[in-house]
């Protein structure tokens, strides 16, 4: 296979920062590429300069497609070749319909009128390629996430893509989408399209990638077959060292029971017919990691968010006792009092402002902590920020910087040390490494281990099951709004925890 394109030592600075340092890149005719790296490594950079996001003359370097050069002035140029990229988050709009969506800003029309009837059709046609069956006139907002990927699939095969480019495009998807979408790559491969897949999940680009080029600290460090791709050799080439153990080491010193909730009820939030939360129970012992388990819909992130101030639902009873006393979660700020902390799974939407200063977001939910008589102190505040950038290790030049340019890995930490600056007893992780590098992955657990061994009560709810055996000492199986079981560190393993889901599907009256 020929070369569509090739990347030539691409270098691009920001402000105090080189992102990338004479990069190259090629990738061949009808070949699914992968790109790695962890989290601030210069992936989604790379893309934006060769999508035209970044214009030319912006970065350094040449940029060869379909053998010619490419200097893209904007992202318009770049599609105008076929060179289409889905960021990981979807650029949709939620009002309107499927075919609207398809065909913005390339609408099917004759002398500036839309023909719907055309347009509908196409619509049609395109959502078969992707293996859709909803109508054209169907609203985005009434679509899963996954199915809402396979329409800027199909948006980017309206624009007679050549070389399509997805940016995670896994990461909030469960399981059975995810599989859906790499099948429909393979099959894009088959008709002739080129794809660049940038993911963090190595099982993934193992089952479909040809070749993967690994991007550290802005520079590339190696690119291999699919005979030479394992897991162990990504890892290594991604973080520069060897992890032969996955899960950092701890040796678990777990003391009495810290927090406890006890007959949890909870209904959803609009229609009060439907229980969502029924009878949960469980406890958290200090210097412990319990985990929640359970499919898509279990019901794990309504239980954590009714618990932190009645976040989510109405009608909430039951008890929750932190410390050996009655405490009353009825709102955030009676939560925090408590010694409870949540950190949402949805870091960019409820987890941080990301608009303002990495400093903003450390002290935003314990404003008395940096406050005299009601006045911020911004000099404490800083210094606060500043503790916090060194010990969680949040790579920024400045605690000025706003938390939109963080990676990922980096928002993280920012969104956990808010929540440390509160002080918890007890602190919910809901996915706390979704959508983050093996690196950043790798922190994460070892912050955790810390918490733990303060004696602090960690509850962490994962979609991964791996994580979960690698890093709790028990773990809790939920399914249909109810807890089915609860298995030691050392009774668990994914055969016994699907047992339990299983053995209880459909239980709900």
């Amino acid at each position: 296979m020929s070369a569509l394109l090739e990347m030539r030592e691409i270098s691009k600075v920001f402000p105090g920062v080189r992102a990338l340092d004479r990069v190259n890149l090629d990738v061949k005719s009808g070949e699914i590429h992968a790109i790695c790296g962890e989290n601030g490594a210069g992936k989604s950079t790379l893309m934006k300069v060769l999508s035209g996001i970044y214009p030319h003359g912006s970065y350094e370097g040449e940029i060869i497609f379909d053998g010619k050069p490419l200097a893209c002035r904007g992202i318009r140029d770049s599609e105008d070749l076929g060179i289409i990229i889905i960021h990981q988050e979807l650029a949709l709009v939620p009002l309107l319909s499927i075919a609207e969506n398809l065909f913005l800003g390339n609408e099917v029309a004759k002398n500036g009128v839309i023909n719907w009837p055309a347009a509908y059709q196409k619509t049609e046609d395109l959502l078969r390629k992707v293996g859709l069956v909803e109508a054209p006139t169907t609203k985005v907002e009434k679509l899963g996430v996954g199915k809402q990927q396979l329409i800027e699939i199909a948006k980017a095969l309206a624009k007679d893509v050549r070389l399509l480019i997805l940016d995670e495009p896994t990461a909030a998807l469960q399981e059975n989408d995810s599989q859906k979408l790499l099948d429909l790559l393979l099959e894009l491969k088959a008709q002739g399209i080129t794809s660049i897949l940038i993911s963090h999940k190595l099982n993934e680009i193992s089952k479909v990638a040809d070749r993967i080029t690994i991007i550290r600290d802005g520079a590339t460090v190696s690119t291999l077959t699919a005979e030479q791709i394992s897991e162990e050799r990504i890892i290594r080439d991604m973080v520069g060292r060897d992890m032969a153990q996955r899960y950092p080491a701890r040796s678990p010193q777990i003391g009495e029971v810290l927090m406890q909730v006890a007959d949890w009820n909870v209904w959803h939030p609009e229609r009060k017919d439907r229980q969502i939360i029924r009878n949960a129970g469980f406890t958290v012992r200090r210097g412990e990691i319990v985990g929640i388990a359970g499919l898509m819909g279990a019901g794990r992130t309504e239980l954590a968010m009714s618990l932190f101030g009645k976040s989510y639902g109405q009608g909430i009873t039951g008890s929750v006792q932190i410390g050996g006393k009655l405490v009353d979660v009825s709102t955030v700020d009676r939560a925090i009092a408590a010694g409870l902390a949540y950190v949402t799974e949805d870091r960019k939407t409820l987890g941080l402002i990301l608009d303002e200063p990495i400093s903003r977001n450390i002290t935003l939910a314990n404003l008395l902590g940096v406050s005299k008589r009601g006045v911020l102190n911004h000099q404490r505040e800083q210094q606060v920020a500043e503790e916090y950038r060194r010990a969680m290790n949040i790579r920024t030049p400045n605690v000025a910087q706003r938390v939109v340019n963080l990676s990922g890995g980096n928002q993280q930490k920012v969104v956990l040390s808010k929540w440390l600056f509160t002080d918890p007893q007890v602190l919910i992780l809901d996915e706390p490494t979704r959508g983050i590098d093996v690196g950043a992955k790798f922190e994460i657990y070892g912050i955790m281990n810390e918490l733990a061994a303060q004696g602090r009560g960690v509850v962490m709810i994962s979609s991964e099951m791996p994580e979960l055996l690698g890093m709790c000492d028990r773990i809790y199986v939920m399914n249909e709004g109810k807890i089915v079981g609860e298995l030691s560190k050392a009774e668990a393993d994914q055969e016994r925890i699907m047992g339990l889901i299983l053995k209880n599907e459909g239980t709900l009256p």
